[in-house]
């Protein structure tokens, strides 16, 4: 089995490699860069990597690095800084997104592939009609206006729920939502949840990076954690 994984270089893709490697799966990695990768990564025999800004890489570049993959992972995010938050591309995890199903579907693979994506408790699933406060709405809107990376994340999980949607031939999918990420070095306990149960603005909880990545390479191993979360957005907090 093999995995691709995109934003394996940031502070929760990397963790997702270690625990898929930490499995005995293929990994293959799409990076601009190693610099920052852990040696353990850098030199595993079942790491591949395509070294690339995923969003510069050809059409027939990306159906390549998706080709024989069973999943395809998406821990990409905006840089915390000016220019990451309100530079080129805005919509980075949107584009990547578009860009890296459509290369599955040109591959017409056998099965379909899961696609998983890391987003945020920050983003509603609008398939659940899911409620919030007056408050929080108005946080929402102005993060819609002030911050372009929370745009990106809520296209991104809607590309995936309007255009690939449940019945797609090539691809499966789930939106993975973390709440207030913290770093932790080892997975602890966690719970997963078809809707937020705290407020993302008011009243956060916490998840850990390794948590999540846990929770990612289980969607992507573990058959029925899969068909249990199968288009569908979890939310993830540690556990009290």
């Amino acid at each position: 089995m093999a995995t691709l994984v995109v934003g394996a270089s940031g502070a929760t893709g990397r963790l997702l490699v270690e625990q898929l490697l930490n499995c005995g799966q293929s990994v293959r990695i799409i990076v601009r860069t190693v610099d920052s990768l852990p040696e353990a990564i850098k030199n595993h025999e079942n790491v591949s990597v395509i070294r690339a800004s995923v969003l510069d890489l050809s059409d027939s570049e990306m159906a390549q690095s998706v080709k024989g993959c069973d999943a395809v992972a998406s821990c990409l995010g905006h840089n915390m800084s000016f220019k990451g938050i309100y530079g080129q591309p805005r919509r980075l995890v949107t584009e990547a997104t578009r860009r890296l199903c459509h290369a599955i579907k040109a591959n017409n693979p056998e099965k379909p592939v899961k696609f998983v994506l890391m987003n945020t408790t920050g983003n509603r699933n609008q398939d659940l009609s899911e409620q919030i406060s007056f408050g929080q709405n108005c946080v929402i809107w102005l993060l819609r206006l002030l911050l372009p990376p929370h745009v990106d994340n809520e296209k991104a999980a809607d590309y995936l729920r309007t255009e690939i949607g449940q019945n797609h031939r090539f691809i499966e999918w789930a939106a993975v939502r973390p709440d207030g990420l913290v770093d932790k070095s080892e997975v602890s306990e966690y719970e997963t949840h078809i809707s937020p149960t705290r407020s993302a603005i008011f009243d956060a909880g916490t998840t850990s990076r390794v948590n999540v990545g846990h929770f990612m390479a289980t969607l992507i191993l573990d058959h029925e954690t899969w068909v249990k979360w199968n288009g569908k957005m979890p939310v993830i907090y540690n556990e009290a």
